[in-house]
Formats: structure tokens, C-alpha cells, sequence
């Protein structure tokens, strides 16, 4: 996808543009890079440990390419580290100590659960920090390149830098919304559960099919129409209007069928599958789908099974 088409869309605003340092160039940081050079800020440094990255990074980014993290730095007045979450507290410290940080420069990392904590040492040396995370997955580049823009950040940040995080989600055609420091982990969880557990869930799914003698490729041809179906139904009509099935249904007969056949099939899945009831029966009580006799009557079920195991 050529710069163009990004300016063309209007995915961006104009304001006044920081010089940026990208420093770790994978997914995330390459398309952070690409669409902030989009949005007219001058990439002016690009930093990475593998040279097969940081070709694909002066590509996408026009950044001059560094070997050296702190020799980046040196070269703008904001630092994204877009590093894996474990190296970024030790990739601030390294450029930090190399005096590559000045008074009033901003330095910024994408973590989920990572707080501002682990960019200490960038505040010490007078700089601005902040986190802006985006609820979002990234297959790979191109990907990450396409749905960034459109995507909701949590964004971390003190108030010296907070407006600022909020123009750098703009140009990146974003939203946002605040996250307090203690609750990053947290905010991290839900959307691990939103977008990994999913796939999880959908390899579980594949599994069963599988078992019952389809194919890999035809496993997920089968289900895939009833997910993307009710993804749909969420989008349009909300999370808990869209719940459908037995236990909505108040349906215990079919419920015992499930239990005594995940008993023979698959009897590690069981664990999961009773949980995952028990939260639907409380959807389906909040619906008044179910009368609290009735749920009552489903979650007892799903725990008497857990009991006997």
C-alpha cells in the first residue's frame, strides 16, 4: 500500500510534526512508522538488532538506518521503543545512560501491560513519557499497516504529554481512551482474551470438528460461517443481545447431552465448557431470557459436574 492512498483516504489531520526515532522494527514499529510518515512526521531514525529489518524499516519509513539503538535516539526529539515488551525497559536504560535522551524530548513504548515504570530512566534524564497501546492485532506489516487506522489506543501518559498522545492517535486515524498506570495489566488481560483467547477458542472448535473426521481446511469452513454470523450480530446489535443457544434457551436437556458427551469425546475440555456456562447463564439472566430459577437451575448443573470429577 503506497503512501498515497493513506493521504488520499484523509486518514490524517495536519498539525505541527515531531522528529521521530523508531527503535525496534517489527510489525508494530514498522506501521507506526509508515503511517506517521504519512501523516507528514519526519521519520528521522530507524533502529533494529536484525539487518533484514532494518532494510524493510528505511523502506517503509525513510528513517536513516542505525545499528545502535542510542545513535537513533540521538537523531530526533521523540523515541517510539517498539521493541519486544521485555527489552524495553533495558533498551531506555542503554540509550538513556548514553545520553541520547535530552531534557523535554518525549519517549513513548506500545506495551499493553507495560506502565510508564519501565521508562524511568528516560524520565530522569528530563524527558516526557507516555504509552499508547493499540487494541488491535498484527499478523504481519501490511496487516498492521491496514487496521491500525480505525483502531481504539489506551493511552498512559501524564498530562505534560497526554494532549500530544492524543494528536499522535489521531494522525494515526485512532481513537482512545485513558488508562490508569495500575490498571494497564488489566486493560492488557481483556484484550489478550479479546483477540488471542478468540483464536484459542476457534483452534478448540477446529479440534472438535476434526474428531468428528473433517479435515483441517473443511473443519473451519463448516463453523466459520456461524463466527463471522455472529460477530456480525455483536457489531450490529451489541454483546449481549446477540447470545443465542441452549442455555439462553434455558434448555437443560440439551445442556446434559453436551456434559455427557464432552465425558466420553473430550473430557479435558470440560472445565472450560462448564465456565463458559456459567457466564452465559448470567448473560442470559441479564437478557431475562432465563428466570433466576431457572439459571439457577443451569449453573448448579455446570458445578454438581464440576464436583464429580
Amino acid at each position: 500500500m503506497a503512501l498515497s492512498d493513506f493521504r488520499r483516504e484523509g486518514f490524517f489531520v495536519a498539525m505541527k510534526r515531531d522528529s521521530i526515532a523508531i527503535i525496534g522494527l517489527g510489525k508494530v514499529g514498522t506501521a507506526l512508522g509508515f503511517l506517521l510518515r504519512s501523516a507528514g512526521y519526519e521519520i528521522a531514525a530507524v533502529s533494529d538488532v536484525s539487518p533484514e529489518s532494518l532494510i524493510r524499516g528505511v523502506e517503509f519509513t525513510g528513517g536513516k538506518a542505525f545499528a545502535d539503538a542510542s545513535q537513533a535516539a540521538s537523531e530526533a526529539d521523540t523515541i517510539f521503543i517498539t521493541t519486544w515488551d521485555d527489552a524495553i525497559e533495558t533498551t531506555c536504560e542503554e540509550i538513556s545512560q548514553k545520553d541520547s535522551i535530552r531534557p523535554g524530548d518525549k519517549v513513548v513504548h506500545v506495551s499493553g501491560a507495560g506502565g510508564l515504570d519501565i521508562l524511568a530512566s528516560a524520565r530522569k534524564c528530563g524527558a516526557c513519557v507516555a504509552s499508547i497501546h493499540p487494541l488491535q492485532s498484527f499478523a504481519d506489516t501490511k496487516s498492521a499497516i491496514e487496521n491500525l487506522p480505525g483502531s481504539t489506543f489506551g493511552i498512559t501518559a501524564n498530562d505534560e504529554i497526554y494532549d500530544w498522545a492524543v494528536e499522535i492517535v489521531t494522525a494515526l486515524g485512532g481513537t482512545h481512551f485513558s488508562v490508569a498506570e495500575e490498571d494497564k495489566p488489566l486493560h492488557h488481560a481483556a484484550a489478550c482474551m479479546a483477540s488471542n483467547y478468540l483464536v484459542t477458542l476457534m483452534s478448540i472448535v477446529e479440534q472438535i470438528y476434526q474428531s468428528l473426521g473433517l479435515k483441517e481446511d473443511t473443519a473451519m469452513k463448516a463453523f466459520w460461517p456461524l463466527v463471522k454470523g455472529t460477530i456480525k450480530n455483536i457489531e450490529k446489535k451489541g454483546i449481549a443481545p446477540s447470545l443465542t443457544g441452549p442455555i439462553a434457551r434455558g434448555d437443560i436437556g440439551t445442556l446434559k447431552k453436551h456434559l455427557r458427551v464432552f465425558h466420553i469425546k473430550h473430557p479435558s475440555l470440560l472445565p472450560l465448557y462448564r465456565e463458559m456456562g456459567i457466564f452465559t447463564a448470567d448473560i442470559s439472566l441479564h437478557n431475562k431470557t432465563l428466570s433466576e430459577e431457572r439459571a439457577q437451575e443451569i449453573k448448579t448443573l455446570l458445578r454438581e459436574e464440576q464436583n464429580d470429577e
